[in-house]
């Protein structure tokens, strides 16, 4: 595999989901998200992600799911995360490549939004789940 990448289902207290708006490619509605960094987990990669395109700080609570993509042979992890306690609820898009982030409506998403996005809020909202990864230390032979 070329590498992986990690997604975030934020959801605010109303139960809406945050989407950004990119500003290259397609230019549709997404998770936040993106590709991970050298000694990363994929849990800090969305965690960070999130960070970086909308100012919310946030907190990784499960894996809600794993997708592969053969045509870019590329596995995604998507986690449900939350907003630390503490801090500014509002996203503000990076203005780099988002250029609008906002919370939604599951029921009422906004479009261009690809279906690939709406399986993984869907999967997210119906309690898909699965541990967050473990992050092992030097291995020490015994």
């Amino acid at each position: 595999m070329k590498g992986g990448s990690a997604g975030a289902i934020v959801l605010n207290t109303a139960g809406e989901v945050l989407l950004v708006h990119h500003t290259y490619g397609v230019q549709n509605w997404e998770i936040p998200g993106g590709a991970g960094e050298a000694k990363e987990s994929p849990s800090e990669t969305a965690v960070r992600e999130v960070y970086e395109e909308t100012g919310l700080r946030v907190r990784a609570v499960r894996a809600t799911g794993w997708y592969y993509e053969p045509e870019i042979d590329k596995l995604g992890t998507v986690f449900l995360c939350v907003v630390e306690t503490g801090s500014e609820l509002t996203p503000v898009p990076d203005g780099s490549e988002t250029s609008e982030c906002k919370f939604w409506p599951a029921d009422s998403l906004p479009r261009p939004i690809s279906d690939w996005t709406v399986l993984r809020i869907s999967d997210a909202l119906n309690g898909q789940s699965m541990p967050l990864p473990t992050v092992i230390g030097p291995r020490k032979w015994l």
